[in-house]
């Protein structure tokens, strides 16, 4: 009777979870891009071209080209991804069919329509993949090249997909340069939105500090930055001399101070300071559970 309670309260998460998303997704595009005369990139992007050149609604054509891309990638595609995408599919397009006209669509500025639809796609795409699932279509096409040519980046295969929509729209419908480049700040702000809600809501700095003052390096880090460190051993490749390393990560503000500091523990310590997306972990963010 519990596991049954789990499974319906986890089926509800779900399902609130997709409305959510797809809201966000379908008042971006529809109230925001539809009429503002820029292409976009995805399925979207197509199922908005298909509605100036012929007024088939933006979730009805979502749908239609969904289905030739459904079953011609379905075997590329795990059984359980493939039916959440689905579901997150038709629930997002029947919401922009039906429920995003029924708020007011925005005829502002161009370049403000772009940013607006940019944040609210990113934030619906990023909770859409944070439940393991997509919003199919170009997922579905990116995922099966990814799996029929291994070799070649997801970023490559997602960028020349988008740059293809983008400029066929440009080509096909609005025929303007000012277009395409808010085609383009939209599809860079839509990416950037979803890797800092997906990865760098906490970034900061890992650093790695190769010394002979490791014990003093880590005793200044824990007083003054309030931050734990590690305290690995190794020897020099050259010298053979055995080495200190300090691993730490924090925020960019602390990073600063660490690094000034060190100098003057041991003016001849080697730095390493890298990017940070994200940390988790006693001292940062917890690790969030599956809803």
């Amino acid at each position: 009777m519990k596991g049954k309670e789990i499974q319906w309260r986890k089926l509800l998460t779900d399902l609130l979870t997709d409305v959510t998303a797809g809201m966000l997704i379908a008042g971006g595009v529809y109230n925001f891009a539809l009429n503002a005369n820029f292409p976009v990139a995805g399925f979207s992007g197509i199922a908005i071209i298909l509605y100036h050149l012929f007024q088939i609604p933006v979730g009805t054509g979502i749908i239609l080209l969904n289905i030739p891309v459904s079953v011609f990638c379905y075997k590329f595609l795990g059984k359980q991804f493939f039916l959440r995408s689905i579901k997150t599919m038709l629930i997002s397009s029947i919401l922009m069919d039906y429920v995003a006209p029924l708020f007011p669509v925005y005829n502002g500025e161009r370049l403000f329509a772009a940013l607006c639809m940019g944040v609210l796609c990113g934030c619906g795409f990023a909770i859409v993949f944070m439940r393991g699932s997509s919003t199919g279509g170009q997922d579905f096409i990116t995922m099966s090249i990814k799996k029929v040519k291994p070799h070649i980046s997801l970023g490559m295969i997602t960028a020349v997909l988008d740059m293809s929509v983008i400029i066929a729209g440009s080509l096909l419908v609005f025929r303007e340069i000012d277009g395409l480049i808010c085609g383009m700040i939209v599809t860079y702000l839509v990416a950037t939105i979803m890797n800092k809600i997906l990865y760098g809501v906490d970034e900061g700095k890992m650093t790695f500090i190769v010394t002979e003052s490791g014990e003093k390096v880590a005793e200044y880090i824990d007083e003054y930055c309030g931050r734990g460190s590690t305290l690995l051993h190794g020897r020099g490749g050259y010298s053979k001399k055995k080495k200190d390393i300090v691993m730490c990560a924090c925020n960019n503000k602390q990073m600063y101070v660490i690094k000034k500091r060190i100098r003057m523990i041991d003016p001849e310590a080697f730095v390493i300071i890298m990017e940070s997306n994200e940390v988790v972990g006693e001292g940062f963010k917890e690790e969030i559970k599956d809803f």
